[in-house]
């Protein structure tokens, strides 16, 4: 309950995250039938640069801060950079970090529908003020992962659940196998998209195994790391696992991922890009 995701808006881990996250929800805008985004650890939706948490670490100017002040950027990640420059006035400034709720809503039509949850009161009590109005979006003040058993399957048979935990337990490596395997059961058919830090290699490791066991379908390992080694009390990089990915996503990103990394890694920039178990 500690965690503020204020201190770490628009860092690397972010943009890596909304980016796929807006191809995945780009490509489920092709079919004309509206989608669920399920998003499990929602947060505070939109984050103030200029705020005092944001200004302490900075972390935004070596994350969004590089792209936007960077060459072209790859076709491919218009629609996650339209996002942010819509939650500031078109080509304005930068102020303002959209959470993946906000990038979402940028990106979805009158017929999709988002379901944001969050445990921590006062953020959940900021999202539905933010949200009020939008009949398209529904704030749910809980745990994420009790709402993966409790709101799948939707409707809409349709859709992307993005879990993204703050990584505060001890044991959340374990969390999210668990949260992962009652989704599965849930929603075989779902999109997803499962986020980690990378710190010590070997507990990631265990992690991939581990969902390896629970017999996914289709699976992407997509990795950032703008630091090398293996320092267990820093964190190096980040990665989402997606399961039941769109069958163009391993190739967008195979254009996408090295530029990633060349600007927010530098000379220290590397990606992984291959099947789960591989």
């Amino acid at each position: 309950m500690n965690y503020r995701h204020v201190y770490h808006a628009g860092n690397f881990a972010d943009v890596l995250k909304h980016a796929v996250l807006a191809l995945v929800v780009d490509y489920l805008k092709r079919k004309d039938a509206g989608f669920l985004y399920l998003d499990t650890h929602a947060g505070l939706g939109s984050y103030d640069l200029g705020a005092i948490e944001a200004e302490k670490t900075g972390e935004w100017r070596d994350g969004i801060g590089r792209i936007l002040a960077a060459a072209a950027a790859p076709a491919a990640l218009a629609p996650y950079l339209a996002a942010v420059r819509a939650c500031n006035g078109g080509d304005g400034p930068l102020r303002r970090y959209p959470g993946s709720p906000i990038v979402v809503r940028a990106l979805a039509r009158p017929q999709d529908r988002l379901a944001l949850v969050e445990l921590h009161p006062d953020d959940a009590a900021g999202l539905k003020t933010l949200f009020a109005g939008d009949r398209r979006v529904g704030v749910h003040h809980g745990d994420g992962y009790a709402a993966l058993k409790a709101l799948l399957p939707p409707p809409e048979r349709r859709g992307v659940v993005l879990i993204d935990p703050p990584f505060e337990a001890r044991d959340e490596f374990l969390r999210l196998r668990r949260g992962v395997a009652t989704a599965m059961a849930r929603w075989a058919t779902g999109q997803y998209l499962v986020w980690y830090p990378i710190k010590g290699r070997p507990a990631v490791a265990r992690f991939h195994a581990d969902l390896a066991m629970l017999g996914l379908p289709d699976s992407l390992v997509v990795e950032l790391m703008v630091k090398p080694g293996d320092d267990p009390l820093t964190l190096n990089g980040c990665g989402l696992v997606a399961i039941n990915p769109p069958w163009i996503l391993r190739d967008v990103l195979a254009e996408v991922l090295p530029y990633l990394a060349e600007v927010l890694g530098g000379d220290a920039g590397s990606y992984r890009l291959e099947p789960l178990g591989a």
